[in-house]
């Protein structure tokens, strides 16, 4: 079936009655860079105030679930707490600590991203190196580098978005890679994320230059299709039912095919981030179609409130 579009108040009444909980992507969805897209503070406040669930789910590794309750708050977003963001660098955290051999208490991690993997590894017990530490933004030099040789102690290379990707933290982690009983982890694997005005390379174009460089496999992944980051939502809220839950994103490959393949009971495409209309008709993308589009989030409160 196609996409019903909600765009007048009978359709978009009809979609909030057929959900309790809703599962937010982030970027395109409610923002866009540093910018807060149309009415999405008003129609938050409108699910708050029909007690609907709010979740928000982002392959956005950067920042830790902490950081983001601050970015919440400067868009004038109030009362998101951290245990409503599920990040994919928190699924990473929860992957490795439950899902792997790996010892907290003995295993470091090699770290090819930013602060927020670093410290949602730290609060699940992991001991970090490379990361945000600025020694890494010198100019590569092999015979200066304080991280090299590889610290034996590091069983474990996690890889994310890195705003500061250059050559001395690319040749770093291709040193542990090189070594294949070091494991290696993606938080997500984006080609692309969205920006205002202009679409930025995303953490899977970086994944893919460590794995093609180091001859590893591609590596699993913890953001959005993967259902490892849904896991650990619904560890989390055990009581949720997933035909009344529905996926809001901006993306084919990454937040609708999450919903799909997840069983959620549906999901709103929004036009605002990467997708376009064209998206619904085009079908050579090879991607499921939502239950629902839009042109932004923020039409459910416009009319709504008609």
């Amino acid at each position: 079936m196609s996409p019903i579009k909600l765009d007048d108040k009978q359709t978009v009444v009809e979609f909030l009655n057929s959900f309790d909980t809703f599962l937010f992507d982030c970027d395109g969805v409610l923002w866009s860079g540093t910018h807060l897209l149309p009415n999405v503070i008003e129609t938050l406040a409108l699910l708050k105030k029909l007690n609907k669930k709010v979740l928000f789910v982002t392959n956005n590794s950067t920042k830790s679930r902490q950081d983001y309750t601050k970015k919440f708050s400067n868009f004038g977003i109030d009362n998101v707490t951290k245990e409503q963001i599920f990040s994919s660098s928190f699924a990473t955290a929860i992957y490795l600590k439950n899902f792997t051999n790996l010892d907290p208490s003995k295993d470091k991690i090699w770290v090819f991203g930013e602060s927020g993997i670093e410290k949602e590894l730290q609060e699940v017990g992991f001991s970090t190196i490379g990361g945000s530490d600025a020694r890494l933004d010198e100019p590569w030099d092999q015979q200066k580098t304080p991280f090299l040789p590889v610290d034996p102690e590091v069983k474990c290379v996690v890889a994310g978005l890195d705003t500061k990707i250059n050559f001395h933290r690319l040749c770093v982690t291709y040193n542990y890679l090189r070594d294949k009983d070091v494991q290696y982890v993606a938080t997500n694997i984006d080609t692309t994320f969205p920006g205002k005005p202009y679409m930025q390379p995303g953490c899977g174009s970086m994944i893919n230059l460590l794995t093609t460089s180091s001859g590893r496999e591609e590596p699993p992944n913890c953001g959005k299709p993967s259902q490892l980051m849904l896991d650990a939502v619904f560890k989390a809220y055990p009581e949720l039912k997933r035909e009344k839950c529905c996926m809001v994103g901006d993306r084919l490959n990454t937040d609708i095919k999450f919903g799909i393949d997840g069983k959620l009971g549906g999901q709103l495409l929004v036009l605002s981030g990467v997708e376009n209309e064209s998206c619904l008709t085009d079908l050579s993308h090879g991607f499921i179609l939502p239950t629902f589009y839009a042109d932004k989030l923020g039409d459910v409160y416009e009319h709504y409130t008609k």
